[in-house]
C-alpha cells in the first residue's frame, strides 16, 4: 500500500511528520504555530466525510467527500491511511502527500490514532509525534470550550480519548500541550532536529 510513496533508491525522502492525539488536544493550533516557525513545512490536507464547520474551506481545511466518493477512493487504493472516527471517515490521499514530498518539501499530517498506526506500517521512516493534554479535565474543558459538539458527542470523544491516551507509549515523541509556547517549542525542536540545519 505504501510502495508508491517510497522514493527511488539512492534518494532521500523529505521529512514526513505525523501528529496525532485526542480530539480537542489542540493539534490544529499547534501545527499552525509550528508552520510559522518552520515555514518550509507543508501541511497535508486530509479528506473527510464529515460536514464542513463554519469557516472551513474545501481543499484548504479538508477535502470534503461524500461517503460514496470516499468509498471509491478506498476501493482504488488512493489512501496512504484512512480511519473511521466518531462515525465519520478521514484519510490522507496518496496524491496529496506526494504533491509535497515529490518536490522535496517536508510535510506534516494531522491524523487520528488509527491512521497514525497505518502510516507507521506504510511509511516507517515518518516521525511520529503524540500530543497529549496535561489532564483529562483539561481536555474536557477544551472540547466544551470550542463549542462544536453537543454534550453526547463530547462524552463520546472523551471515551475515545481514554483509549488514545493509553497508546501514547507507541510514539517516538510525546508532547504535552499545557503551555502553548512550550509545546510549540518542543515540536519545532523535534522537526528541526530531524531536518537538520
Amino acid at each position: 500500500m505504501g510502495a508508491a510513496a517510497r522514493p527511488p533508491a539512492g534518494t532521500a525522502r523529505p521529512g514526513v511528520f505525523v501528529i496525532t492525539g485526542p480530539s480537542g488536544v489542540g493539534k490544529g493550533t499547534l501545527i499552525r504555530l509550528l508552520r510559522e516557525r518552520v515555514p518550509e513545512l507543508a501541511l497535508s490536507v486530509s479528506a473527510t466525510t464529515r460536514q464542513a464547520r463554519p469557516g472551513e474551506t474545501q481543499g484548504e481545511h479538508y477535502h470534503f467527500l461524500s461517503d460514496e466518493e470516499f468509498a471509491r477512493h478506498v476501493a482504488a487504493g488512493d489512501f496512504v491511511e484512512w480511519a473511521e472516527y466518531s462515525g465519520r471517515r478521514y484519510g490522507t490521499l496518496r496524491e496529496e502527500l506526494e504533491r509535497h514530498t515529490s518536490g522535496g518539501r517536508p510535510v506534516v499530517l494531522e491524523i487520528e490514532l488509527q491512521g497514525a498506526r497505518q502510516v507507521r506500517e506504510t511509511l516507517p521512516d515518518a516521525v511520529q509525534i503524540f500530543i497529549r493534554p496535561p489532564t483529562e479535565d483539561a481536555l474536557r474543558d477544551r472540547l466544551i470550550g470550542r463549542g462544536t459538539d453537543d454534550a453526547e458527542q463530547i462524552e463520546r470523544r472523551l471515551e475515545v480519548a481514554q483509549d488514545e491516551l493509553a497508546a501514547a507509549g507507541e510514539f517516538q515523541h510525546v508532547v504535552v500541550n499545557d503551555r502553548l509556547d512550550e509545546a510549540v517549542d518542543a515540536l519545532a525542536a523535534i522537526v528541526r532536529g530531524t531536518l537538520g540545519p
